[in-house]
């Protein structure tokens, strides 16, 4: 977390509005956790929260895995069940911690749009139509990480 401290003397007008709003300039000698802090925190969190989910339940059931990628018209289902877990796993802890967030939701950007393409596009049954829009949904919070960054609590804010 880079944070750069300002005196309690220090002149306003040294402070921009947007520093002021990210919350990364702080009056005083005493830094403090607000709510433009813990949001994107938050927002991070629950939006890797699928992804890793979803990572360990690959690394759990491969074999179940591996036969609904083939149902689905896949091959080299092997390399693509590592390659999943990889992109799901990498990608997540990425955004949960903060380290080069941008480049991490790039990466599972990279995997949600052949997955939903590949695994969700039989309108015809609801559940895949409402697993669809859950994917744009969450394509949707991954394109905010790209544009706008992970908020000044994280490793490498990439911002």
């Amino acid at each position: 977390m880079k944070l750069k401290i300002l005196s309690s003397n220090a002149n306003s007008a040294q402070i921009s509005k947007a520093e002021r709003i990210n919350g990364r300039y702080l009056p005083g000698k005493q830094p403090f956790v607000g709510a433009n802090q813990i949001i994107p925190l938050l927002a991070r969190v629950l939006l890797a929260a699928i992804f890793l989910w979803s990572g360990v339940n690959k690394i759990l059931h491969p074999v179940a895995t591996q036969q609904y990628m083939a149902a689905n018209g896949m091959t080299f289902t092997g390399f693509f069940l590592v390659a999943a877990i990889a992109l799901e796993l990498g990608g997540g802890l990425s955004l949960v911690l903060g380290y080069r967030p941008r480049w991490g939701a790039l990466v599972l950007i990279l995997f949600l749009v052949p997955a939903t393409l590949i695994f969700h596009t039989n309108f015809s049954d609801q559940i895949q139509a409402i697993m669809f829009m859950k994917n744009l949904a969450m394509l949707g919070g991954l394109l905010m990480v790209v544009q706008y960054g992970a908020g000044s609590l994280a490793i490498d804010p990439d911002v």
